[in-house]
This record gives structure tokens, C-alpha cells and sequence, in this order.
């Protein structure tokens, strides 16, 4: 009898390689051209005109560099010195940059959070129920852009959890994939056709009216829903959710509904905006940001809780969702394009959306340091409610509802004003 040979180890299940930050290629791009467009030129003379021989300059941009090159040669500082000083600085932020994405994508941190149970589903929406003690029932409306998990990303980093734990009936509609069906939908087929449908069923699930909690986008979609259902709701949260699209800087907002016809044939094609151009627009929102926080990102422990909480934001982030075509066309071209919040031009079913007529009690949260959404678009919205309660978070558009101190800027504070309501 010949001996048993020993068994070969199983493999190892490799995760998923991570696609972050998505687009990639633009990130990196963007790192490149700044340090290209920061070149410090040579010296100031007719004969170099520009920052490197080459390259159009603005008269600012011409005045900063006499103000530079006089500088130097005050202190004796040779110029070609001086540049070449300021370009090792450069390559090193791109380097650290590099780093902090290699650092990421190798991360060995994956999400692992099991959703609860699903008490309702209509195409590829589903309401999830967290459970709850029998008191203040809420239903609580994510972004379509982003998945739902922001929400309840970890088990020290929920929301949700967090607030079914003190005793309200916690219930998510997790708008999932847009199907067939779902990339047909304009936004009217949102808030008028599936949105309504799922506040019935939250309301029959829980036995009560629900309090509905709109975030971002999905701010949006609940107000517009509360205005044509006011008595099917107890109150109405709203939490950065913008309303001025032209808060802060109406070039920028247009600029970005401008590069709608360069979407078109995708959209055409796919029947929904394609994740990656919905990530480049929101770089372009802020284009400095991805290289700060990932050279953040790179000193830090990858053991500390402070890592996991990045990992599993980024991993939420680059994980998003198509936006189907029709809405994407609205929002661009009518929000962006042409504010028309603002301007009481957004209808829904052919009726304009005015916040001045909702008599609910409302909840406004309006984070202070909120990159996608500036706090003086917020307020432009809190300021048209008649019966609003305006907390301003110390945190940023994210973090309000998923960093470190959400349970101090935001969870509690909504909770007490939940727990206030009358019966």
C-alpha cells in the first residue's frame, strides 16, 4: 500500500485588483501638467517672455514672474538655482502622489459588511430594513450617482446602524444598477414613479408616516417627492443637498454642462453616463484634491483605523453607478447648465418644484467644508424652506456622514431633531 501523498494548498483567493482613482490616467495627467504649467522660467528678459521659452503666459502671470525674478536677484539667488529648486519639489509631490495610489490599490482592506434584509424591490431598487426598535420610522434616500454604502460603510462608520441603534426604524432605498428600465428613467420617473412607490412601502413596513433623509442627490429627489406628498411624511431631512448651482462660481458650473454633447455618443450608445466621465467631473470640481489626500494617505500607518476609513471611502468612491442618460442630460444641462432650481424652473410631471410651499418640518445640514456642494448652495435651500432647522457641519461633503467625528456633526444632531418631531 503505497503512502498517502499530501494534498496540494488550496490557492489563495487574489481580491479584485482595485481600479482607483478612477479615471486613473486623468489624475496622473492633471499631477504632470501642474508640474509642467509651475515650471519657474528663466530669467525675466525680452528674449524669454515665458515660463519656458514656449509657453503662453498671462500678463498676471507675466508680472508674477518679474515680481519672482527681481526677488531673487535682490537676494542673490541665481534663477536657474531657484527653478531648479522649485522643480525637485515638484517631482517629489508627484512622486509622493504615486505612492500614495500604489499604497491604495495595494491595501489589503476589503469591505466585507453583509447588507440586512430586503423588505422591498421594484427593478433594480431595493429597500433595505435595518431594523429598529418600534419608534420614529425614517427612509432614507442616497445620491443615484454613488452606491448606498456610503451610508453604512463600516461597522464604526454607519449611519444607518448607528441610528437604528437608538431606537428608530431605519429604512434605505438602495436605488442599485440602472437596468434596461431604469436607463429610460428621467428624473420624474425617479421621484414621481419609484420614489413614491417606495415611501408606500416604507410606510406599510413600519406601520407609520417615515421621516424621508435625503443625501446629495437624493436631497433633491426627497424635497421634490415631499412637495407632492406632504401628508405621506412626518418630516423631511435634507443633507447637502444643493439647490444654487451657480453658488460660488456659475463659469465653472456651465463649463461643465458645456461638455455635454462630447458625452452624447456614450450615452446614445449605453443609454446611461459612463462611471469614469461622472469621476472626471467631479475631479474637475476640485482638481488639487486627489493629490492631497493621497499623499496624505501615504504617511499614514496602513494599520491604523484612520487607513481602513480611507480605503473603504475610496473603495465606495471608484464603485459608482452609470447615471441614466435622460437624467444625466437634466441635470448637466438644466441644473449645471442653466440653474434652474434656483431659478424655480426644475419640474417634475410638469409642476415646478418650489420649496417655499413645503410646510413639513425640515432638517438642513450643510457641511462647511463641502467641496461638491458649497455651503451657499445649501442655504440657498434652506432659505426657501418655511419650517427648517439649519445645522452646520463641521466636515466636508463626505465626512459629514462617514469620517471620524459623523457621529458628533451630524448623527446625533439629527437624531435629536428625529426624536423631537411631534407624534
Amino acid at each position: 500500500m503505497s503512502p498517502a501523498r499530501p494534498q496540494a494548498a488550496r490557492p489563495t483567493a487574489r481580491p479584485t485588483p482595485r481600479l482607483g482613482p478612477r479615471p486613473l490616467a486623468l489624475h496622473l495627467g492633471l499631477s504632470l501638467a501642474t508640474r509642467w504649467a509651475a515650471r519657474m522660467p528663466p530669467p525675466c528678459t525680452p528674449a524669454s517672455p515665458s515660463w519656458n521659452g514656449a509657453w503662453p503666459r498671462s500678463n498676471a502671470g507675466r508680472r508674477e514672474a518679474a515680481r519672482i525674478a527681481d526677488a531673487l536677484a535682490a537676494a542673490g539667488h541665481p534663477p536657474e538655482a531657484f527653478a531648479a529648486a522649485v522643480e525637485r519639489r515638484l517631482l517629489a509631490r508627484d512622486l509622493a502622489l504615486a505612492e500614495g495610489i500604489l499604497a491604495y490599490r495595494r491595501h489589503p482592506f476589503r469591505r466585507d459588511l453583509a447588507d440586512p434584509p430586503m423588505a422591498w424591490a421594484e427593478g433594480g431598487s431595493r429597500l433595505l430594513d435595518y431594523g429598529g426598535a418600534v419608534g420614529p420610522a425614517l427612509l432614507v434616500v442616497p445620491s443615484l450617482i454613488n452606491r448606498a454604502a456610503v451610508l453604512d460603510l463600516l461597522p464604526e462608520a454607519s449611519m444607518l446602524r448607528h441610528l437604528a441603534g437608538q431606537g428608530l426604524r431605519v429604512l434605505l432605498l438602495d436605488w442599485g444598477m440602472p437596468g434596461p428600465a431604469e436607463r429610460c428613467f428621467t428624473l420624474t420617473d425617479y421621484v414621481a414613479g419609484r420614489l413614491r412607490r417606495a415611501i408606500a412601502a416604507a410606510t406599510r413596513i413600519a406601520g407609520q408616516p417615515p421621516v424621508l433623509v435625503g443625501y446629495c442627490m437624493g436631497g433633491m429627489l426627497a424635497l421634490a417627492a415631499a412637495q407632492r406628498l406632504p401628508g405621506a411624511l412626518r418630516g423631511l431631512a435634507l443633507l447637502a443637498t444643493p439647490w444654487d448651482f451657480w453658488a460660488g462660481d456659475a463659469a465653472r458650473a456651465q463649463s461643465l454642462a458645456a461638455t455635454l454633447p462630447l458625452w452624447e455618443p456614450a450615452m446614445q450608445a449605453t443609454g446611461a453616463l459612463p462611471v469614469d466621465v461622472l469621476q472626471a467631473l467631479f475631479a474637475a470640481l476640485d482638481p488639487a484634491a486627489i493629490g492631497e489626500k493621497f499623499r496624505a494617505f501615504r504617511d499614514l500607518d496602513p494599520e491604523s483605523p484612520q487607513a481602513r476609513r480611507f480605503v473603504a471611502l475610496e473603495d465606495w468612491l471608484n464603485d459608482g453607478v452609470p447615471l441614466a442618460a435622460p437624467v444625466a442630460r437634466e441635470a448637466l444641462g438644466s441644473w449645471y447648465g442653466g440653474n434652474a432650481p434656483l431659478r424655480g424652473a426644475w419640474r417634475i410631471a410638469g409642476a415646478p418644484v418650489t420649496p417655499r410651499s413645503i410646510r413639513l418640518p425640515c432638517f438642513v445640514a450643510i457641511p462647511a467644508r463641502d467641496r461638491i456642494v458649497p455651503p451657499s448652495s445649501a442655504l440657498a435651500l434652506a432659505d426657501r424652506l418655511p419650517a427648517a432647522l439649519v445645522h452646520h457641519a463641521a466636515a466636508g461633503h463626505v465626512g459629514m456622514v462617514a469620517g471620524s467625528a459623523a457621529d458628533v456633526v451630524l448623527w446625533r444632531p439629527l437624531l435629536t431633531w428625529i426624536k423631537a418631531l411631534p407624534a
